[in-house]
């Protein structure tokens, strides 16, 4: 993947987190740095940490379906972008409180980044001697992620529930249209 692949990739990821950071930010009610340095951390972490697991995952039964991993890939986003603008559009709206410990904290990042486990999956099945190397992106897809997810409490605490819908919904139809791009690669139809 090119770097423009993983930055549309890291806010792609980031928009679940992104989101209930919003969530987070309109439940506090007098707002703090740690505030946004805990969300950050717990869902930058964890954006970090699934695709690197996902990573060695499909790289390790990547050979027995080289033949198709741009159709594993392509599914694999479809499913989850498509999930992620289906909850937007017809989930329920999660009940946020004020709660950043850990104990509410760890199920949050672990639900968010589920969807990075199966990305490191397609990233392993997609990877060629172009791309970037997996540290990279992992990195790139974690600051993103810990960045806004650090802005997302401020502007949850300042505008609401405005920005969670949408920031869904692009995440969403990043994740797809990505999907799209690399089945097209993998069929040689785009270069």
């Amino acid at each position: 993947m090119s770097i423009f692949d993983v930055l549309l990739l890291a806010l792609g990821l980031s928009a679940d987190a992104f989101a209930v950071s919003i969530c987070k930010g309109l439940s506090v009610q007098k707002l703090k740095p740690k505030h946004a340095l805990i969300c950050g951390a717990y869902f930058g972490g964890f954006q970090a940490l699934m695709p690197l697991i996902g990573y060695y995952l499909g790289a390790s039964f990547s050979d027995l379906i080289s033949s198709v991993t741009h159709w594993i890939a392509f599914a694999l986003l479809l499913l989850i972008g498509g999930n992620m603008i289906r909850e937007a559009v017809w989930g329920d709206d999660d009940d946020c409180t004020p709660d950043f410990s850990p104990a509410a904290m760890l199920p949050m990042a672990i639900a968010t980044s589920i969807d990075a486990l199966a990305v490191g999956v397609a990233i392993s099945m997609s990877a060629d001697e172009n791309s970037m190397g997996v540290f990279s992106q992992i990195a790139i897809i974690g600051v993103i992620t810990l960045t806004l997810s650090a802005v997302g409490v401020y502007i949850g605490n300042a505008f609401g529930k405005k920005f969670k819908k949408s920031a869904e919904i692009l995440g969403g139809s990043i994740l797809i249209l990505l999907g799209v791009k690399i089945l097209l690669e993998g069929l040689g139809i785009i270069g």
